[in-house]
C-alpha cells in the first residue's frame, strides 16, 4: 500500500496544540469569531452528520455555549479557514449562536492539515 503524505514533516503535539501558558506566550488568545465568517477546510475529508449526537450538540451549545475553542487561521481576505471544530460551528449555527469562540493561528497547508487530521482522530 504506498503511504500519501510521506514527504510531510510531521511536528510534534507540542508544536500543533499549545497551552494557555504557551498562547500568552506568543500573544494567541480566544477570540469571538463570527460563524458567517468561518468557512470550511478545503477538501475536507471528515463529514459532519445531522443525527443524534449533533442535536445533543446543539442542546449542551444552546446551554452552555461552546466550551472548547475552535482553531481557524485566517484566509488572506478577511475572512477565516476551519483547522478544528467544524462539528462545533455547525452546532452553534443551529442553535443561533452568531459568534463562536476561536483561536486563531497563522498556520501553512501542511500544518493546518496535519492538525486538521488529528483533531478529528
Amino acid at each position: 500500500m504506498t503511504r500519501r503524505g510521506t514527504n510531510i514533516s510531521l511536528k510534534s503535539y507540542d508544536d500543533i496544540f499549545t497551552t494557555e501558558e504557551n498562547r500568552q506566550e506568543t500573544g494567541e488568545h480566544v477570540v469571538s469569531i463570527p460563524v458567517n465568517q468561518i468557512h470550511e477546510f478545503k477538501n475536507h475529508p471528515f463529514k459532519v452528520l445531522d443525527d443524534e449526537d449533533m442535536r445533543k450538540t446543539v442542546d449542551s451549545i444552546r446551554e452552555y455555549g461552546v466550551l472548547v475553542p475552535v482553531i481557524i487561521r485566517p484566509d488572506g481576505n478577511g475572512e477565516y479557514e476551519m483547522i478544528s471544530g467544524h462539528r462545533r460551528r455547525y452546532a452553534s449555527i443551529l442553535a443561533g449562536k452568531e459568534e463562536i469562540p476561536a483561536i486563531v493561528r497563522e498556520m501553512d497547508d501542511d500544518t493546518a492539515t496535519i492538525l486538521m487530521g488529528d483533531s478529528n482522530l
